[in-house]
């Protein structure tokens, strides 16, 4: 939970007051390394953090006690959701469909070493590994709302970066509109990929403006650790006023053009998945409403569901990208 300080900033509960100290300090010392920009002496111990994460968690939320958003409206006062539900309730269809599959399965995938190519139009293409983009910029904490199209909602303190950093490092070209994410697609690893259900690798993009826009999360863990494979190890993205499939997860290309990128779910079916998939209640999927979802971990089966927020309740800061445009003909 959520509380102000006199100054009226959004701070977090004492971490050591809710986990065990040997786990705490743990999380600490590595958040402060990345913090830092000593990401070199972090990744030293990476691969043994990640065996950790795959393993031994807290059953209450490792929150990060000093680490808070510079991002106005990236803070939520909504009941953070368990850890043990947001790793276990995933949508990840390289390691199955059933929302259990992923953190059954995600465990063969090889996250060290990783590299994450950029390349398309911009002045500076590059091939950064992951220490490389720890580098760029001070790790944040923010936690922001998580709505998936099937009509369930989270709320996850993510640890990274706003996108932009990235973006402004690489110099698009005045020509580039859409930046292009590509998931790694490695059936050796990824035990569903080939399957017929989507068309691999998955691919998912965005607007230029939106990539730019300060709230687009790259992401590197959450609940003040490593992402945990099931959850898109090692650098994800996070757009939180757009469904969850929106979020690119194992990315190791991005790539940017002037062309609006076809994406995974839009390929699969148009009908039922736009390109901009903004959280949007007065659109319904063709097969079910959309005006209201399920929050994991807290509803019961006969709870009363809550009322879906336009743009996921990030209107006031997305909403002028979108001024003009039919948000039910562009869905």
């Amino acid at each position: 939970m959520l509380i102000k300080n006199r100054d009226d900033a959004f701070v977090h509960p004492v971490t050591s007051e809710i986990t065990s100290q040997r786990q705490y300090e743990g999380r600490r010392e590595l958040m402060k390394r990345m913090a830092t920009g000593v990401a070199g002496a972090a990744m030293a111990s990476w691969a043994a953090r990640e065996a950790h994460a795959q393993s031994v968690r807290p059953n209450k939320l490792a929150a990060l006690a000093s680490v808070k958003s510079t991002v106005a409206g990236a803070m939520t006062m909504d009941k953070v959701t368990e850890y043990k539900d947001a790793s276990t309730y995933n949508n990840f269809y390289e390691f199955g469909t059933d929302k259990a599959d992923p953190a059954k399965n995600a465990h063969t995938l090889k996250t060290t070493p990783w590299t994450v190519e950029v390349e398309g139009m911009v002045k500076k293409p590059a091939k950064y590994t992951l220490e490389d983009l720890l580098k760029l910029s001070a790790q944040e904490e923010r936690i922001y709302r998580l709505r998936c199209v099937e009509g369930w909602s989270m709320v996850i303190p993510w640890i990274g970066y706003s996108l932009s950093e990235l973006i402004k490092k690489v110099e698009p070209l005045g020509s580039a509109k859409y930046v292009e994410f590509i998931t790694q697609a490695d059936p050796k690893t990824m035990p569903f990929v080939g399957s017929r259900v989507l068309d691999w690798p998955y691919v998912e993009a965005l607007r230029l403006d939106e990539a730019m826009h300060p709230l687009t999360l790259l992401s590197f863990g959450m609940y003040g650790e490593v992402l945990p494979n099931q959850s898109g190890a090692p650098v994800r993205l996070v757009v939180p006023w757009k469904y969850g499939f929106k979020s690119g997860k194992s990315i190791v290309k991005i790539r940017f053009t002037d062309k609006q990128p076809a994406t995974a779910w839009n390929k699969a079916a148009a009908n039922e998945y736009g390109f901009f998939s903004n959280v949007n209640p007065d659109v319904d999927h063709p097969r079910w409403s959309q005006a209201t979802e399920r929050r994991i971990g807290e509803d019961g089966l006969f709870a009363k569901k809550r009322k879906t927020l336009p743009f996921n309740g990030y209107e006031a800061q997305v909403g002028q990208l979108y001024a003009g445009m039919d948000l039910k003909k562009n869905f």
